[in-house]
């Protein structure tokens, strides 16, 4: 059965004890689990959250990002070392909080590029490092899932044909893909079709809409979308990931300059539409 998930990211990108009430009123919700920003470099800040939100009986997943000093891509074995490294930390970080999945568009630098389209030596240095990342993942029985985000933010992988390749090179059955509609809905011909495309080794999906808003309140072709993922017999988690300006910093960074929905309202009616999507199309 698959799992629905909220990213507290709509809160705050910082995991403290702040965000213990949010998760409380997401489990009185429904929710089966919280995504979280790995950002806070304090390991005991983890392990005190994680061990809170398991005795709320909720589940968790991760997300990170690199920057440019540390770019799987890079030409730079040293720098491309700094990225194994950062993912290995964040393995430890999800570790310590016992979840089970880590995700993001950690294949590259998130919003660092070039004046090319990305070649071969590229994906092949992004596979090799995927591969270690994976096999250190595999320890701590945690799936590693990178992201294909929209051509603004990111050089590599925008498409799931991409994504696709770039998962079947790094080859470790804890290295899956992830699927985020929001993305999608940009660079996509079809949601469906990229869904079938990716359906071999898709592993985590963000539920979002095309403004960041309310699942369900834009142009996303949901029926369409939750109708491919029961095609193809999907069963992991559909996570919200809707943004605000409730932490202005991490706002700023990912240039959200407006609020698209509220807080709580993305969260009450975006589990609604989740379980009634699910139930329509067999999910």
């Amino acid at each position: 059965m698959t799992k629905i998930g909220f990213n507290l990211l709509a809160w705050s990108a910082v995991v403290s004890g702040d965000l213990l009430p949010m998760a409380e009123r997401l489990k009185e919700i429904g929710y089966d689990g919280i995504e979280c920003f790995l950002g806070v470099e304090d390991k005991q800040v983890y392990r005190n959250f994680g061990r809170e939100i398991g005795d709320l009986g909720l589940e968790m997943t991760c997300v990170m990002v690199l920057g440019p000093e540390e770019n799987p891509i890079s030409p730079s074995a040293q720098v491309r070392q700094k990225g194994l490294d950062r993912i290995k930390w964040a393995v430890d970080r999800a570790d310590d909080m016992d979840a089970g999945l880590l995700c993001g568009p950690f294949h590259s630098a998130f919003a660092t590029f070039h004046d090319k389209s990305p070649d071969e030596d590229e994906y092949k240095r992004s596979a090799e490092v995927l591969a270690k990342a994976g096999e250190y993942a595999a320890q701590a029985g945690i799936l590693l899932a990178p992201e294909a985000i929209n051509r603004f933010e990111c050089y590599l992988c925008n498409t799931m044909e991409q994504l696709t390749y770039l998962v079947e090179q790094a080859a470790h059955p804890n290295v899956k893909a992830h699927f985020d509609t929001h993305h999608a809905n940009i660079e996509e011909k079809k949601l469906a079709r990229a869904i079938r495309k990716v359906a071999s080794v898709l592993g985590h999906v963000h539920i979002c809409e095309n403004d960041r808003g309310t699942p369900g309140s834009g142009h996303i072709p949901w029926d369409e979308t939750f109708g491919a993922l029961a095609d193809i017999g999907y069963d992991g988690w559909l996570t919200i990931e809707a943004f605000t300006r409730d932490d202005p910093d991490f706002a700023n960074s990912i240039n959200v300059w407006r609020e698209y929905n509220k807080p709580w309202d993305v969260a009450e009616q975006g589990y609604a539409f989740i379980k009634k999507m699910c139930e329509k199309h067999g999910l």
